[in-house]
């Protein structure tokens, strides 16, 4: 497992690389970062079962800096990987005729995914922040790479409100190292266990889980992501809502509530009660659009809804829909956000009023498009289908059959969406369509098609991953979870 470090080594040094080749050689950037992406992606399957516990210098926790790797982290070095590859696969043709200086697009995507690697494998309070600015700040610049005005205020927008998260966090930071005299997240949570709970320690979880649920943009926090995702490039709205919110977001604020502060009637109730609101008024205002991408937006909030009402239940059946539909989403909505990609580039336009009959001029698109609508929406026997009866179970398990009915409502409200979406792009007219325009649409090249297809497959199969149940394939994400802080102090700390 000496593999960890290449997992931040690898994209920084190439994203520094990059740039001192490519204004000679036009190429380069595509090739090395495809090449960096895929071998990313290899490595974080290699890293399927195991645990492992690294320390950097040789230095043994808490003293050290250590990479943690266990299910979970191993988990999210999947789903980042694998969606940065499909992403970058993308982008050859797609960043070509929309966009200038692919060497700074390649860059700054290479420090956002090493970022994001750093962030899950961190075990230490301070240096997660650090791995998180360095994604973050990436991000930002990528909203705004087409530098239009719409783009610039949308990343100004997500820049100000990450930035108010940033200082949450390192204030909530600076508090329990004052505390504890320790930044390594096991041996905080060590500490906490042992002396006397204050308000000191609560505030910080406070201000430490608030910062993270804006990187998560879970509702009342969610205000930067409408502009920032449908004004990025599709690679990156990608990028944005299939791996970032949920590195940056989700996976931390999961680590800290069950492997750091403990997981409670509290937290159980907060999870829950935000991932409702999050659920339904994030499909409620998806309803409203007509533009394609902003649509896809407002669903990732819906969505992040289903994971944080999965983990808030706090039984191993709502810890396994959770995570596997934090899995599922990856998948349906990075292949969203591509369709979407695609769909524009040809057609110029995100609007679905002036889109139509797109089945018969781009019938690998729309089906890829169709894939992902019923996915999302929870159409059997699509992934997303899986995750959500998951979930319902859960909840009806937990003895809370409010919350499985408003999933059931999120989920036929999602339907409808999605409804209107294949209405009006792919097999009927929308009210502003052209027909002159029409006669040139064509279907996408090859290297941004595969990713549509290998995105599609994995929608229609991934289901098979629940098999054996929480003992299956994805229990080692549940262990870890559900063990909670004991465990995870444990396997650090290695007592």
């Amino acid at each position: 497992m000496n593999i960890l470090p290449l997992f931040i080594g690898i994209p920084f040094g190439v994203a520094f690389f990059i740039p001192m080749v490519s204004r000679k050689v036009k190429w380069v950037p595509d090739v090395l970062g495809n090449i960096t992406t895929f071998t990313l992606l290899l490595l974080s399957l290699m890293t399927l079962n195991q645990e492992f516990v690294y320390h950097i210098g040789g230095w043994k926790a808490p003293i050290g800096i250590v990479f943690v790797l266990d299910g979970l982290s191993c988990l999210l070095l999947i789903i980042i990987n694998l969606i940065g590859f499909m992403a970058t696969l993308f982008s050859i043709d797609y960043i070509e005729k929309r966009y200038t200086s692919k060497l700074r697009y390649y860059s700054l995507f290479l420090l956002m995914i090493g970022g994001m690697n750093g962030t899950v494998l961190s075990g230490d309070l301070f240096n997660l922040f650090v791995f998180m600015e360095i994604a973050s700040i990436a991000s930002y610049a990528l909203v705004g790479f087409g530098c239009e005005a719409r783009e610039l205020e949308a990343s100004f927008k997500y820049l100000v409100m990450g930035n108010v998260a940033s200082l949450f966090v390192l204030y909530g930071v600076a508090l329990l190292y004052g505390k504890t005299g320790s930044l390594n997240i096991a041996d905080v949570a060590r500490i906490i266990r042992e002396i006397p709970y204050d308000n000191l320690i609560g505030f910080a979880s406070v201000l430490l889980i608030g910062g993270y649920m804006v990187k998560a943009a879970l509702v009342p926090f969610h205000a930067w992501l409408p502009d920032a995702h449908p004004s990025a490039p599709a690679p990156i709205s990608a990028m944005l809502s299939g791996v970032v919110i949920k590195a940056l977001g989700i996976y931390v604020i999961t680590r800290l509530i069950f492997n750091l502060f403990g997981f409670n009637s509290i937290t159980s109730n907060l999870l829950i009660y935000i991932g409702i609101i999050s659920m339904i008024s994030g499909v409620c205002l998806a309803i409203l659009q007509s533009d394609f991408k902003r649509l896809l937006a407002y669903h990732s909030i819906s969505q992040m809804g289903y994971v944080v009402v999965g983990l808030g239940l706090g039984n191993g059946l709502g810890i396994l829909g959770g995570i596997f539909h934090l899995f599922n989403h990856s998948l349906f909505k990075s292949l969203l956000f591509l369709d979407s990609g695609a769909i524009e580039y040809e057609t110029g336009t995100r609007d679905l009023n002036k889109m139509g009959l797109l089945y018969k001029k781009m019938p690998v698109t729309s089906f890829s498009t169709l894939i992902g609508s019923l996915s999302i929406s929870g159409i059997p026997p699509l992934n997303g289908f899986w995750s959500k009866l998951i979930i319902i179970l859960a909840a009806i398990k937990a003895g809370r059959p409010i919350v499985a009915l408003w999933a059931v409502i999120g989920s036929i409200l999602t339907l409808s969406s999605f409804t209107k979406v294949c209405r009006y792009a792919l097999y009927g007219k929308g009210e502003k369509f052209d027909e002159e325009k029409f006669k040139n649409y064509k279907e996408v090249g090859n290297l941004m098609i595969v990713p549509l297809i290998v995105l599609s497959i994995l929608c229609i199969f991934t289901g098979l991953l629940l098999i054996g149940g929480e003992n299956g394939i994805l229990g080692p994400v549940v262990d870890v979870i559900n063990g909670g802080v004991l465990q995870y102090i444990n396997k650090v700390l290695e007592i």
